[in-house]
């Protein structure tokens, strides 16, 4: 089994910075990509950074700029650095990634980090 793990949440005010943590654990044999999806309360879920296992980011317009995602490949970790943070980037913050384990090719997902910053 395999299980993603965030952490690194909090309230912070605007203009703040948050620096968050996801690792996977468990029977992994390599992991592709990995991703930072947001959730705010009446809206969709939406992507908020990736990372392929090469290292190249890609970034939602509304982030970029401001955010930066990287991973420790040697940790099966993936970070996210939440700059300039505004009120509209709070949200519910989940961890996805793309894991070969000894068993299957799954995606799987954490359970989520809550950040939250005031207006």
């Amino acid at each position: 089994q395999v299980q993603l793990v965030e952490s690194g949440g909090g309230l912070v005010q605007p203009g703040g910075s948050l620096r968050l943590s996801c690792a996977a654990s468990g029977s992994i044999v390599s992991i592709n990509a990995m991703r930072w999806y947001r959730q705010a309360p009446g809206k969709e879920r939406e992507l908020v950074a990736a990372i392929t296992s090469g290292g190249r980011p890609h970034y939602a317009d509304s982030v970029k700029g401001r955010f930066t995602i990287s991973r420790d490949s040697a940790k099966n970790t993936v970070y996210l650095q939440m700059n300039s943070l505004k009120p509209e980037d709070t949200a519910v913050y989940y961890c996805n990634a793309d894991v070969r384990s000894a068993f299957l090719d799954s995606d799987y997902w954490g359970q989520g980090t809550q950040v939250t910053v005031p207006s």
